[in-house]
């Protein structure tokens, strides 16, 4: 597939501009306006469907996305979900289940890729776990089953460009569920010295975040995050990720350590 062969579908064009250079169409739409949005789709066979950013609101804007499709007469959706959706206490798992259920009812032929945790969400702690030698979180005795964005990114373009994959709910994950103990192990590795880990207590996660300046219910919807995670949510491993793209699953020393 020739970079031509590909419509980027972006919010705003200027962040879209080495896509452009590439060969790559740009079509600007908005979640919200169904209107650009059926234009952009116009002419398009396949669509993968990002999931948005703008928790709260995910849910109504996939809708926008899907039904657009169905009116511009795009033949394939590919959606991007979360492990577990219609099981999880994942707070962020809701509105990828309702999304996931509209779908389906859509009649749009479609796969479901939920997607497991990304390493690189630990990259942003690594200069104060480099300077503390502490991960604490309130995830108890729970393992997240991680993969790299560019995993999950070559497992999705395999999926667009092969077929027998219509119907299908993959469950994208890493190779190996990591304990918060091993995940400290992994920052050790990469900062040079010990890094242990410290669970702590959902409240005490709402406090530490507010006081560095966090609103109370952001801080409230990352600590149930960390509960969540304490109940299983992220603990799945599958194979489908690494045999669709035929490698092992990039571990989260190496995506600390290209930080």
């Amino acid at each position: 597939m020739a970079p031509s062969d590909v419509v980027a579908i972006v919010r705003d064009a200027d962040k879209a501009a080495d896509l452009a250079a590439k060969g790559v169409e740009v079509r600007v739409a908005d979640y919200a306006d169904t209107d650009a949005l059926g234009k952009a789709l116009v002419g398009v066979d396949k669509v993968l469907l990002i999931s948005s950013n703008e928790v709260g609101q995910r849910f109504a804007q996939h809708r926008n996305v899907i039904d657009a499709a169905t009116s511009a007469g795009v033949l394939y959706l590919a959606y991007t979900s979360i492990t577990k959706a219609t099981e999880s206490s994942n707070p962020l798992a809701p509105e990828h289940q309702q999304t996931e259920e509209y779908l389906a009812a859509s009649g749009l032929a479609h796969t479901v890729l939920r997607n497991n945790w990304y390493h690189e969400n630990y990259q942003a702690q690594l200069p104060a776990i480099a300077e503390s030698g502490v991960l604490a979180a309130a995830a108890g005795d729970g393992k997240v089953a991680a993969a790299s964005r560019k995993d999950f990114a070559d497992g999705t373009a395999k999926v667009l460009t092969t077929d027998g994959h219509e119907g299908k709910v993959y469950e994208f994950t890493g190779d190996t569920a990591l304990s918060y103990a091993d995940i400290a192990d992994a920052f050790g590795q990469v900062t040079g010295s010990e890094v242990v880990y410290q669970p702590v207590t959902a409240a005490d996660v709402v406090a530490a975040m507010v006081q560095a300046g966090l609103d109370e219910e952001t801080a409230g919807f990352v600590a149930a995050i960390d509960t969540s995670i304490a109940e299983g949510t992220l603990d799945l491993v599958d194979s489908i990720l690494g045999q669709l793209i035929g490698r092992p699953t990039t571990t989260l020393v190496d995506v600390l350590r290209a930080a």
